[in-house]
């Protein structure tokens, strides 16, 4: 995560990636969240666009080859405690296609451990509460899968 105490939201992307009713998940190894389980994720960097992000963070953290679909999800991450806003996250879900379905993960990146769970399975592990929310609203089916939101890149005029 970045910096403690920040003066604005930063833009958090994670990568959902579904092989038929399994996620893809990755242990944390670093602070904060470490030890918890989520999909795998990280910071947009500048002029980076969002799919790019999400492939790019997968590919680090799992192994796994994958292409962008669309946006299924947005959440907040904030906390806040005696001293201000500790961190403020704009979480965005791409759901991404593995380019090989049966390609294995291997952690890498800040992942210590990385593999395909059932979503019941899941449920069951230390999630981080972004990752336990995602999963709740997949099965109450309220993250459009079959039909993901494209996200556009425009170039404001001069």
């Amino acid at each position: 995560m970045g910096k403690l105490y920040p003066e604005r939201p930063l833009v958090g992307v994670g990568g959902l990636v579904l092989v038929g009713d399994s996620i893809l998940l990755v242990r944390r190894g670093y602070p904060p969240s470490r030890g918890y389980w989520s999909i795998p994720g990280g910071h947009v960097e500048l002029g980076e666009g969002l799919y790019d992000a999400a492939v790019r963070e997968t590919l680090e953290e799992t192994g796994v080859r994958t292409k962008p679909l669309g946006v299924v999800n947005v959440d907040e991450l904030i906390k806040v405690d005696e001293r201000g806003v500790r961190y403020h996250y704009v979480l965005v879900t791409v759901l991404l296609e593995p380019l090989d379905p049966g390609e294995k993960p291997r952690p890498g990146g800040d992942a210590v451990d990385a593999g395909y769970y059932s979503l019941e399975e899941a449920l069951t592990m230390n999630l981080t509460s972004s990752t336990r929310g995602l999963i709740l609203k997949i099965k109450n089916k309220l993250v459009p899968l079959e039909n993901p939101i494209p996200a556009r890149r425009y170039v404001p005029p001069d």
